[in-house]
């Protein structure tokens, strides 16, 4: 084989593989633990009312009726009968307290709690929380909190000489709470168990089942929609079913991120995926500033005059608006394109926010725009 035709064929071979290439490049490999969830196994929101005690008088004040009536109740559980009018909370602050309560939880199970103050507290440093139920949305107790307090800041000083960092109202509790109900999910009952993806996709969906069905060689998945999966048990002759949900998480799926940017308006934070692509766009910006300045000048009358002194205010308006700039993008163009051309024209996050909005309007932006 000559040289001559050794060059062709790898020039060839170059120009009929790149096209490949560059349309797997947005493809990933990604494990199914990593990208589905298991339908019924999911944590819970638990919440409960206290209160915490102990405090060096950085509670809660006399108009903060809530905190004095439950204290008065605790008082009243345990035999002691006391006029609500005679109680200082100063030393006590009545607060919520929220857990999670976890997947597979049974009594006994240890909670990480986090109690906020909902008074007019100062601080909860050095406070102990008394034992407060914990209940769920569907208004049943599942655990219990009690336990001294950790935070994460402090609160010193008074009047005008005082010093904060971070939240003083707001504590944890490591493991003080308990699981007193187990909300766990019998496996063995399920006849079928659906996998949920935490994106809508209709390709990832069906490729997930045909993974799983290559993995125990036989068709026991099949994509319900873009998100749900449904396997069959049954079919896998599976030692158990977590066994099966196990070799399943092993595995890895091909899945084509969707191209989207996503915009907060707020910060001015603006995060482009690598998949977007824009067509063929021509941008022109300009800058348009109006400044209002509003000077006081002191009218003072002549002497001995009737005249009285006045403020009179001048108002001054100033207006500039410079060139606008222009960047035109080719058909295809990347996000690198789109960052490098409004850098060079000197776009600062907010002018981008408003020119992603425009482009999406004007149907070049291939993806989806999300603005937080």
């Amino acid at each position: 084989m000559t040289i001559r035709r050794l060059l062709a064929m790898l020039l060839f071979l170059g120009c009929t593989f790149s096209p490949v290439f560059a349309e797997v490049q947005g493809e990933r490999q990604v494990h199914v633990r990593d990208l589905v969830s298991v339908e019924g196994v999911r944590e819970n929101a638990l919440v409960g009312y206290g209160i915490v005690v102990g405090l060096n008088g950085t509670g809660d004040r006399r108009q903060t009726v809530f905190t004095i009536q439950m204290l008065s109740n605790v008082l009243q559980r345990m035999g002691m009968q006391i006029p609500a009018a005679s109680v200082r909370v100063n030393n006590v602050a009545a607060v919520f307290v929220t857990a999670t309560l976890p997947t597979f939880s049974h009594p006994g199970t240890q909670l990480d709690v986090t109690v906020s103050s909902i008074g007019d507290a100062k601080s909860l440093e050095g406070g102990l929380l008394l034992l407060t139920p914990l209940q769920a949305a569907d208004g049943q107790v599942y655990g219990a909190a009690q336990g001294p307090l950790t935070l994460g800041g402090y609160s010193a000083g008074g009047g005008g000489n005082s010093k904060q960092v971070n939240h003083p109202t707001v504590a944890r509790i490591p493991s003080g709470g308990t699981v007193e109900r187990g909300a766990a999910i019998d496996l063995r009952e399920m006849e079928r168990i659906s996998l949920l993806l935490h994106e809508s996709d209709y390709g990832g969906a069906e490729g997930l089942a045909e993974v799983i069905n290559h993995e125990f060689g036989t068709k026991m998945a099949a994509a319900i929609d873009g998100r749900r999966v449904e396997i069959t048990p049954s079919l896998a002759h599976a030692k158990s079913v977590p066994d099966l949900l196990a070799r399943i998480e092993k595995l890895t799926v091909t899945i084509h991120p969707h191209a989207k940017v996503v915009v907060n308006e707020r910060t001015g934070t603006i995060v482009l995926g690598r998949e977007v692509r824009l067509g063929a766009v021509s941008i022109l910006h300009g800058n348009l500033s109006i400044e209002v300045t509003t000077d006081f000048k002191i009218s003072q009358p002549y002497p001995n005059s009737s005249g009285e002194t006045m403020v009179m205010p001048q108002t001054t308006t100033k207006t500039q608006e410079s060139a606008a700039r222009r960047i035109e993008l080719k058909e295809g163009s990347s996000v690198e394109d789109l960052v490098n051309g409004l850098q060079s024209i000197g776009a600062t996050a907010r002018d981008v926010v408003a020119i992603l909005q425009a482009i999406k309007a004007a149907g070049a932006l291939e993806g989806d725009l999300e603005v937080l």
